[in-house]
């Protein structure tokens, strides 16, 4: 059963800044979780501008061998977005910060969308047209809209964000120039849970690896798990324990660690 999302992030934030550089990732025993934009592919305006790439989907086939299919991709985007942008190389995934799953290659549990996600999406359309650039992306579960090519709508976006939220029972969600609003229910943090609750991922020491304030739940419930969260990006109140710089220091630290088992 997936469980209600909880309130670590707003603990997580009280902390410090994320202080040190990880040390070289031992695959053995550690179930690693990642996130996809920010960490496995640069951010960008639109997001279906984040396309397969080679490199990245045969270092996803190689974690996915070395860590015996502890491996899974929770992020924002849906299960049927990541299966595009990863080529299907990471068979566990969670979507939409957690409000649809899938273990291994088995079926989808997806949240009942609630029906005021209807009205949120009129609302953010509404602001794309009077703002062009900015981009709205429909999720079933929830929508968002991505206005970094549009930074005049912020103010716009924020009256919508505040107005339906409390009326209508909807979740917020802040990113790096974008905002959602989705269905009540789990979020990343929860999704570990559920993962570390089912082989292969049970017994294993969880690493979260993120970018965002909506990966701080994930952060958090690493750490309670008896792992650590990592930090992509620039320093910042948080619960991750690690910090790396961008995207290709994240990838420099999973294929060292890849290397080392002879994965590659």
């Amino acid at each position: 059963m997936q469980r209600a999302g909880t309130n670590r992030a707003d603990e997580a934030l009280k902390l410090a800044e994320a202080p040190e550089r990880p040390g070289p990732l031992e695959p053995e025993g550690v179930a690693l979780f990642l996130d996809l934009d920010g960490v496995l592919a640069p951010i960008v305006a639109r997001p279906e501008e984040v396309r397969p790439e080679a490199a990245r989907t045969r270092l996803m086939q190689a974690l996915q061998a070395a860590l015996g299919g502890r491996l899974a991709v929770i992020s924002g985007r849906t299960i049927a977005d990541l299966d595009r942008i990863l080529d299907g190389a990471v068979a566990s995934l969670a979507g939409v910060h957690g409000l649809e799953r899938r273990l291994g290659h088995g079926p989808i549990w997806r949240a009942e969308p609630s029906p005021a996600v209807a009205g949120a999406k009129a609302a953010f359309e509404a602001i794309a047209r009077a703002w062009p650039g900015a981009v709205v992306e429909e999720k079933g579960v929830s929508v968002g809209i991505h206005y970094r090519a549009a930074p005049g709508a912020l103010a716009d976006v924020r009256e919508v964000v505040e107005r339906l939220t409390p009326a209508d029972d909807l979740v917020a969600q802040w990113g790096q120039m974008v905002a959602e609003l989705r269905t009540p229910g789990p979020d990343k943090g929860d999704a570990l849970i559920a993962f570390m609750a089912e082989p292969p991922f049970a017994g294993s020491r969880p690493v979260f690896v993120g970018d965002d304030l909506t990966d701080e739940h994930g952060f958090a419930a690493a750490a309670a798990a008896g792992g650590f969260g990592v930090l992509v990006g620039p320093a910042r109140p948080t619960a991750a324990r690690m910090r790396l710089e961008n995207v290709e220091a994240v990838f420099d630290w999973l294929a060292a660690a890849v290397s080392r088992t002879g994965a590659a």
